[in-house]
């Protein structure tokens, strides 16, 4: 069971770093969503607490992986909305 979780926890993990690496190369983040990304960002943090609550390493490391991920996807669409202003 802990391979399904694990498997599972990789696959959701891994699935934002093509988003993160786009929009870092492109330059833009103009077709993600704050409404989106926030509202994940606040569900990938209750799943993070959620995990360490239970002490399921799985859930832990791919929401805390996963969180990292779309907190940098946020820093970024800001950053290149700020520079595209200036």
């Amino acid at each position: 069971m802990i391979i399904v979780g694990l498997l599972a926890a990789t696959l959701t993990t891994v699935a934002f770093l093509p988003q993160m690496i786009k929009v870092w190369q492109t330059k833009s983040a103009k077709d993600v969503s704050y409404t989106m990304l926030i509202t994940f960002i606040v569900g990938v943090f209750l799943w993070f607490i959620y995990g360490i609550l239970r002490g399921d390493i799985a859930i832990i490391l791919a929401n805390g992986i996963t969180l990292i991920f779309n907190l940098i996807i946020l820093w970024l669409k800001i950053k290149y909305e700020r520079t595209l202003v200036n």
